[in-house]
């Protein structure tokens, strides 16, 4: 029995489908399907009941993906010794983040590693969804965000800095803000997703101000919040990272800059600290070091 065949087919029942497996190993579904029913030939047991629509594991199927799932991580584990003896960063790094934070920043981090360390290649996965590192065989989550009670190891990499930004249009058209409370009689544009509300909170020394805003716009896509805010439709509360270039070309001009909006935690998550490898280590080293 060969480690590539165990390999199959845990990629296969992780993703649910041969062709999402044959995706994710780049190969093709048909040839994962071989090495499956030879798989079963050897160990003479049928492991998944296959039908046009679903894949399931059968008892004995089960049993047999939860040992070999222990056989391939003492492989790993194996290979991390020789990894961080050797000392140098290699092999691929597999690593998952939110669609939109993957855009503002780690695409860029991703270019920077790539550049720093010609033995390593990464497998990046954009996604909306939480995914479960250790069932799914990923190295490293990239997340913003309080993080949520768990087994994983977390290590934070700084804070995502906001502020309120108008385009000089609108401004010319509208006086800009002095106060907090100004903003409530200005049009407004405002992130929908995650923990932000339609209260805006701003601090300045020991002074705390919330005010409540009716958007003209919600959006769940930071993008989409300051593309409108540079096409003039209001002051919007954004991320520097993804204003400052709006900035520097003039499209967007920050306001009540004295004042000050949360900050969000973003925290690089792993499975273990103990079993670091290098290629982990030096990803998660280059991306603290980053500004956010």
């Amino acid at each position: 029995m060969e480690l590539a065949a165990l390999r199959a087919f845990v990629k296969v029942v992780q993703t649910g489908s041969f062709t999402r497996a044959a995706e994710a190993l780049n190969t093709q579904k048909a040839y994962l399907s071989r090495v499956v029913a030879q798989l079963e030939k050897e160990l003479g047991a049928r492991l998944l009941e296959r039908t046009t629509r679903s894949l399931s594991l059968t008892e004995i199927g089960r049993e047999f993906f939860e040992r070999a799932v222990g056989i391939l991580a003492s492989v790993e584990d194996a290979e991390r010794a020789v990894q961080k003896a050797q000392g140098e960063p290699r092999g691929v790094l597999k690593l998952t983040c939110g669609v939109e934070f993957g855009m503002m920043a780690v695409s860029a981090w991703i270019r920077d590693y790539l550049g720093r360390y010609p033995q390593v290649r990464i497998d990046a996965d954009f996604t909306s969804r939480l995914v479960d590192i250790v069932h799914e065989g990923f190295d490293l989550a990239i997340r913003v965000g309080p993080l949520a009670d768990s087994t994983l190891t977390a290590r934070k990499l700084g804070e995502l800095s906001y502020g309120l930004y108008a385009a000089p249009d609108y401004l010319a058209r509208r006086s800009a803000p002095a106060q907090p409370n100004d903003l409530a009689s200005h049009e407004t544009l405002a992130f929908s997703g995650g923990s932000h509300q339609a209260t805006w909170s701003l601090s300045r020394g020991h002074a705390l101000e919330r005010v409540t805003v009716q958007p003209r716009l919600k959006a769940n896509n930071v993008f989409a919040v300051r593309d409108a805010a540079v096409a003039g439709l209001g002051i919007a509360q954004l991320p520097v990272l993804v204003a400052d270039a709006a900035v520097e070309a003039g499209q967007l001009r920050r306001v009540l800059i004295d004042w000050s909006l949360p900050t969000v935690p973003v925290h690089a998550v792993f499975a273990s600290a103990r079993y670091l490898t290098p290629k982990v280590r030096a990803f998660i080293d280059l991306a603290s070091q980053a500004e956010l």
